[in-house]
């Protein structure tokens, strides 16, 4: 099935989730939790496609720690680090989060969302570096702002529900401007759960605010993206991942 195709059938299902309105069994959900927010779900062809608020899922909030995604492509890519297991040293700087307090390796970095981390990396790419990867990426609105080395949690760095389904896409067919070899190690590094039924992988991201969950799962039969922002509390944050779950095994995908 070629692109325009592609397109079509994408745009048909969008008009019959505009005229059916909410999935009920989301919707079930969200309101079992009492949070407010937005939970995409579909296949690669989006020939399924589920969605709850869908007024909010075309709505752009802060990346936050799901940008860790595009930004550990974009590390590899420009030779910061080479492997999963390649050593980032710690900055001997005392902070919140006991896990971050230590040397990190690009898979550590990505469990615990390392946030010094990565700007770290940031102090070895240039604004227009980031510009410029962010528009081969297609990435949300594309906006880096005055602070490179926080543009993705201070809220510059905006993307939707659907623009994160978007760029997962590409992420799984490889259709990116990185070698096949590191968007292997950003798939291997992003795995959270494996089993002889599925295999998900996902990243989670927080601004104080909106918490994130997006990723992908791959079934023996088919590959699901989902993409869920939402209001979250501190103490709400182990929500986004159950609601997904939940949402996931309501339409038995898992």
């Amino acid at each position: 099935m070629d692109e325009v195709m592609i397109k079509f059938f994408s745009l048909l299902f969008l008009c019959f989730t505009l005229l059916n309105g909410d999935d009920k069994s989301f919707e079930k959900i969200f309101k079992e939790f009492n949070i407010n927010g937005t939970l995409v779900v579909t296949t690669l062809k989006s020939d399924e496609l589920y969605v709850y608020n869908l007024k909010r899922s075309d709505k752009r909030f802060c990346s936050a720690s799901t940008f860790k995604i595009p930004h550990t492509l974009i590390a590899l890519n420009e030779n910061l680090i080479t492997t999963k297991d390649d050593i980032i040293k710690w900055d001997g700087v005392k902070r919140g989060y006991e896990l971050w307090n230590k040397d990190q390796t690009l898979q550590s970095a990505i469990t615990v969302s390392c946030v010094w981390c990565y700007k770290q990396f940031s102090q070895k790419i240039s604004k227009e570096k980031y510009i410029d990867y962010l528009l081969k990426f297609n990435y949300g609105n594309k906006t880096v702002g005055e602070d490179k080395s926080s543009f993705w949690l201070n809220g510059d760095l905006k993307i939707s529900a659907y623009e994160q389904i978007d760029f997962l896409k590409k992420l799984y067919n490889e259709n990116l401007p990185i070698s096949k070899n590191n968007i292997s190690i950003v798939k291997d590094i992003i795995t959270v759960d494996k089993n002889d039924k599925y295999e998900l992988k996902a990243k989670s991201g927080w601004d104080g605010a909106i918490g994130w969950y997006v990723g992908y799962v791959k079934t023996n039969n088919k590959v699901y993206f989902f993409s869920l922002n939402a209001d979250i509390k501190r103490e709400e944050l182990n929500l986004r991942k159950e609601i997904v779950y939940k949402a996931l095994k309501s339409k038995n995908i898992l």
